[in-house]
């Protein structure tokens, strides 16, 4: 009787079946199964509950939906548990199953799924991933088109959930008899670069949720005529060197010319100067405009001088009396 009793304890099972992992590209929707059966035994109040584990199992988990005496509810932060609900309408008709839509790579974590009704009860734990889809990758070329040389195709996806691969193939034909790919870096090295390698090659990125190819169209060009190249180098050097040696040149016959262009540019200036005066003026004389004429003495003696004299007087005597003006 007691182990009939035990085994009716544990008759409420949760039936779903499938991967224990789950992986979503971001913006798709998921369904984590959660079905039940239960027991006749199975008498107590149905109570369904999905958690967001912990990583640190000795902390709490976090209860994120609920279902108890015919009500659903939501719980924790809004962020965390917006686009949450039960698959079904009614979970108590045997289909507890989470429902998310539309999926972030915040929503990656594990949930674990309850369904309790006394005295049965048992669990369910399931993992999601959200993955990020490749972008559409872009496609370049390393190195000179040319022929006999080494170049390399290179493709890169900005974004994207790792880990990422890279296929390149020729986009009409065969791929190059002669060639190495990274599927890590996106690279496609060939070496020794030749006509037959010339075409449009296409680059496919994926991961587990997505693919994008970029295209690239190679060209094989032939290197230019280093004959050519060498005598213009050459030529423009021997103008380059003349020109410097002309400038030199005038330098040095300007600097040479200039002391005997300065010394007959003196002589022009001293011949166009008056000579200054012998003597220097007297300030008395400055300052009069009219110069005073020279005067000559000489040297008379006294008798004849007061002879002269004498007739003045006499002279001028008679002109008085005579009324004569002089």
């Amino acid at each position: 009787m007691l182990a009939e009793r035990l085994r009716c304890a544990n008759g409420l099972q949760v039936t779903s079946t499938g991967p224990q992992t789950i992986q979503k590209a971001e913006g798709e929707t998921a369904t984590l199964g959660c079905r039940y059966k239960l027991s006749p035994f199975d008498t107590g109040e149905l109570d369904i509950e999905w958690s967001l584990v912990n990583p640190d199992a000795t902390q709490k988990d976090q209860l994120i939906l609920s279902y108890t005496c015919g009500t659903k509810y939501v719980h924790g932060r809004r962020d965390l548990s917006e686009g949450f609900g039960f698959a079904a309408g009614d979970p108590s008709e045997g289909d507890a199953s989470l429902f998310i839509s539309p999926l972030s790579p915040a929503h990656s974590a594990t949930y674990e799924c309850k369904v309790k009704k006394s005295p049965g009860v048992d669990t369910r734990k399931l993992s999601l991933v959200v993955l990020v889809k490749p972008s559409v990758p872009q496609c370049w070329v390393e190195g000179e088109e040319l022929l006999g040389k080494d170049v390399s195709l290179h493709c890169k996806s900005a974004t994207g959930s790792l880990p990422l691969k890279y296929t390149w193939s020729r986009f009409l034909g065969t791929g190059p008899a002669v060639a190495a790919q990274s599927g890590l870096t996106g690279e496609l090295l060939i070496k020794n670069h030749s006509q037959s390698f010339a075409g449009i090659y296409l680059c496919e990125v994926n991961n587990a949720v997505g693919a994008e190819h970029c295209r690239i169209n190679l060209r094989a060009v032939r290197p230019p005529n280093r004959t050519g190249v060498t005598v213009g180098t050459v030529i423009g050097s021997l103008l380059l060197i003349i020109c410097l040696l002309l400038f030199i040149t005038i330098l040095i016959w300007k600097i040479k010319r200039r002391p005997r262009y300065e010394k007959e540019f003196s002589n022009e200036i001293r011949e166009d100067v008056l000579a200054p005066e012998s003597r220097p003026v007297s300030r008395g004389l400055r300052r009069s405009p009219i110069q005073q004429p020279e005067m000559t003495y000489v040297q008379v003696n006294r008798d004849a001088a007061h002879e002269h004299t004498t007739s003045l007087n006499t002279t001028d005597s008679f002109n008085r009396k005579t009324g004569n003006v002089v």
